[in-house]
């Protein structure tokens, strides 16, 4: 008969490991990926995102979901110093609207499908899946 040592134990994760993802998509690409692994500060992802446009790209429209992080005053401040007049966001647009959220639509199950097909299995190698997968995307 087996007896196990009672003052032996493994800890393990009370919750899984998680990451967040966030990109854009232009008429030429997809923007990003921009990843955070606490929470998101919605003024910190804007200024990201500003910092990726190409110049030819900085004329041009922003569309959002009405997230209350998206629609907080600062935030909108950003986005309206930015794009000035050119900001689609709460009660300006029908929500979930399928031809203006293609992230929702088509961007996140497709890398939803492919991202897991190699089974990443740390948070590293899941980055370099979805990395890859948004730069497939033609």
């Amino acid at each position: 008969m087996k007896i196990e040592n009672p003052h032996n134990y493994t800890e393990t994760p009370l919750h899984p490991q998680k990451i967040g993802v966030w990109c854009a998509i232009s008429r030429r690409r997809i923007i990003g990926p921009l990843f955070f692994e606490t929470s998101i500060n919605a003024e910190e992802l804007i200024q990201q995102f500003i910092a990726l446009l190409q110049v030819d790209e900085r004329n041009c429209w922003f569309q959002q979901d009405s997230a209350n992080a998206h629609i907080a005053a600062s935030t909108m401040v950003i986005l309206q110093e930015f794009f000035g007049e050119n900001v689609i966001s709460k009660g300006l647009w029908p929500p979930r609207s399928p031809d203006l959220t293609s992230p929702d639509f088509f961007l996140w199950s497709y890398l939803n499908d492919t991202v897991y097909r190699s089974n990443p299995r740390d948070l590293k190698q899941l980055k370099m899946n979805i990395t890859r997968a948004i730069q497939e995307v033609n």
